[in-house]
């Protein structure tokens, strides 16, 4: 893959990235770039095993972790949710299956909805933040959305509905989501590294997410505690690269369980992508891509399947990743042939 290095400059300098870029193929990593800060009121640089949040590219877990309940016969994907749900979340309509949140058909109404006109700068949560350390404390803020078209219609996407996978997935465990997603995916994919860290608690090597390019102002009031079921994991490049390589050689689930979930589902012009079921695919090549945005998160990483290599983009401020993105994609598009 070519990647001109002064566009790459260019990019770095446009937003004032910081984070952390890599690009791995197979067991050797071929580029490698910090920049800005784990902790800018300390000076404490950028460094290649920085864990960072991924924000929604953590959905990936999230329905990972229900393909493997799927594959233990303890679900199906056309099981009604209503039948872990019982009497909460009513608005939720009868016929919305497992398969519907999973692919963003679901029509259910969204407790974030992305469409609407909001900034990352915004209080948006209405429960108290540190009240949310589990899926089944998001229920006041899951209740009272009606639904906005019949399941199945079509794709819009629903952080509410993996929120509600979150919640399924600890009522069919008996786990909290987190020790659920630790056992049946980051445990099996070897991830050293990767976790859900409490943002009011964070290790030394943890990078705080900054809500703005400059200053210090943190988004530790602007997100739940613990990340769930539609976000907020911590991890680092390396783990990245080899959560794609376990996940696509069958270690967390089958290989038919990933062709299942990797099938494009639906095309997304709005976002020049298609959708699987909690991943995206390049709009043209069968490339996988996992993407996060929120209050002190930007975030990429596509994933080559026949290359093995994995470009990555994990970036601690709110916009600082985007110029870099974009000049990333264009390095895939060529190598792609993409038109």
């Amino acid at each position: 893959m070519q990647i001109d290095p002064r566009a790459l400059d260019e990019a770095v300098d446009a937003e004032g990235f910081t984070g952390v870029v890599t690009v791995d193929v197979g067991d050797q990593r071929v580029l490698e770039r910090c920049e800005g800060f784990v902790h800018r009121a300390l000076q404490a640089p950028m460094t290649p095993g920085a864990r960072l949040a991924i924000a929604s590219g953590s959905k990936g877990f999230t329905a990972l972790a229900v393909m493997r309940l799927v594959e233990e016969g303890v679900l199906r994907l056309d099981d009604p949710v209503r039948g872990l749900l019982g009497d909460d979340l009513p608005l939720v309509d009868d016929d919305v299956t497992i398969e519907h949140l999973l692919t963003h058909t679901s029509g259910i109404g969204d407790y974030l909805d992305e469409a609407s006109d909001w900034k990352v700068s915004d209080f948006v949560l209405s429960v108290p933040v540190h009240e949310l350390r589990t899926a089944e404390a998001f229920l006041p803020m899951l209740d009272g959305h009606p639904h906005k078209f019949p399941a199945g219609e079509r794709f819009a996407y629903c952080n509410g509905g993996f929120m509600v996978l979150a919640i399924l997935l600890e009522r069919a465990t008996g786990s909290t989501y987190h020790d659920a997603v630790r056992r049946l995916v980051i445990e099996p994919a070897g991830l050293r590294r990767t976790g859900f860290l409490p943002l009011n608690d964070l290790p030394a090597d943890a990078a705080l997410g900054y809500v703005f390019n400059e200053g210090n102002l943190a988004n530790t009031l602007h997100l739940p505690v613990l990340g769930n079921g539609d976000g907020g994991a911590f991890t680092t490049a390396e783990d990245v690269h080899q959560f794609w390589l376990a996940m696509l050689d069958g270690r967390i689930v089958t290989r038919e369980g990933v062709e299942e979930m990797t099938r494009p589902r639906n095309d997304v012009p709005q976002e020049n992508k298609r959708y699987g079921m909690g991943f995206w695919i390049h709009r043209t090549h069968p490339a996988l891509i996992l993407e996060g945005f929120d209050a002190g998160v930007s975030f990429r990483s596509t994933h080559l399947v026949e290359a093995r290599t994995t470009v990555t983009v994990l970036g601690n401020s709110s916009h600082g990743a985007w110029p870099v993105v974009a000049e990333l994609a264009r390095a895939i598009d060529a190598e792609l042939g993409a038109n």
